[in-house]
């Protein structure tokens, strides 16, 4: 055991004293997520729990803290902080188990569990708190500028040219300026299947939520219907899109009509899946966690889809075609590996 995970332990067993909280010694590893946190589960007579070792050099728990005790206290289904050490990043919190959402869904099960999840994510835009950063212009090109850099540069090797840049610019300008154009709500920042647990007795739970912003309604609309990890029928996206609208209207938030409503929809999802494709990137070529390769493939569909559904996308969606996908496909890691119809998932 090293230093750290000894001054985790001994931290958990004080902490467990002073709750009169009967615990074992064993840390037992769980898995972890695309960041520099650990998670272990530490069992006793009386249930289990979750211990976070997040290194306060490249994590910082107060907006965990923070946003938990907030939603908690609205009825949101987030982990309990039992105790906490900002300084030197350690918490303790209400176990919600290992079973994930994503798993659980297929054809026959996903209409009641996502008709659960857009019920929580309501809660969630309804939560109004005016410490969440927000979800501004700087940050929301900070993120696109991942995808040139990450995925275009490094992963697939491309020198680009001043005029691709500046496409890549204006692309850039126009997800923005639609971000911008919707009502501002509290938003997840990460919400799919993934970050939502299947709690016993049917429920599901959110965890993975510190990086919570105030950000443009369709956010965590399209991180869940156009998840990274699985793909629904754009049919049916579609449809669920224009019932949670008309749930927003009904809630009194004033969205766009169905048709602008959904472009903002699209755009907004172009603008978290070219995120995606850098942050996927740069998981693998700079963190060695080659785990979120193979989703890769669905991201980058995602983006080339949505782009072509847009006239005023069309040089954006043939450049894409003629340049970047041809590089996609070429990769080593994914020569040979895509079926012909990757593209429309």
């Amino acid at each position: 055991m090293g230093p750290r995970l000894k001054q985790l332990s001994q931290w958990v067993q004080q902490q467990a004293a002073d709750q009169e909280m009967q615990v074992g010694t064993e840390l037992e590893p769980v898995s972890g997520d695309a960041s520099f946190r650990r998670y272990f589960r530490v069992r006793g007579e009386e249930g289990s729990w979750i211990v976070v070792d997040a290194p306060p050099e490249h994590e910082d728990c107060e907006p965990f803290i923070a946003i938990a005790q907030g939603w908690q206290a609205l009825g949101i289904p987030v982990p309990r902080v039992i105790a906490s050490d900002v300084e030197n990043g350690f918490m303790l919190l209400d176990d919600f188990g290992d079973q994930l959402l994503l798993p659980a869904l297929n054809e026959g099960s996903v209409e009641a569990h996502y008709a659960q999840a857009l019920e929580l994510l309501r809660q969630i835009q309804r939560a109004t708190n005016p410490q969440l950063p927000p979800y501004d212009r700087v940050m929301l090109a900070r993120e696109m500028a991942l995808f040139p850099e990450w995925f275009l540069t490094r992963l697939l090797g491309l020198e680009l040219s001043e005029d691709e840049y500046k496409l890549i610019g204006l692309v850039a300008r126009l997800l923005i300026e639609s971000a911008q154009a919707q009502p501002q709500v509290s938003v997840h920042r990460d919400y799919h299947a993934r970050n939502l647990m299947l709690r016993d007795g049917g429920g599901l739970g959110v965890i993975d939520f510190q990086d919570a912003v105030q950000g443009p309604v369709t956010y965590d609309l399209v991180s869940l219907l156009r998840d990274c990890y699985i793909d629904w029928p754009d049919e049916q996206v579609r449809f669920w899109v224009e019932a949670f609208r008309q749930r927003l209207l009904k809630d009194g938030i004033e969205v766009s009509e169905a048709g602008l409503f959904q472009q903002q929809f699209d755009l907004m999802g172009m603008q978290r899946h070219l995120k995606v494709l850098g942050i996927f990137s740069r998981l693998w070529l700079r963190d060695d966690k080659a785990g979120y390769l193979d989703d890769l493939p669905r991201t980058l569909a995602y983006v080339y889809r949505a782009s072509a559904h847009y006239e005023e996308l069309d040089t954006f969606t043939r450049w894409l075609k003629q340049r970047v996908i041809p590089a996609f496909e070429a990769h080593s890691h994914f020569s040979g590996r895509l079926p012909e119809d990757w593209l429309s998932l």
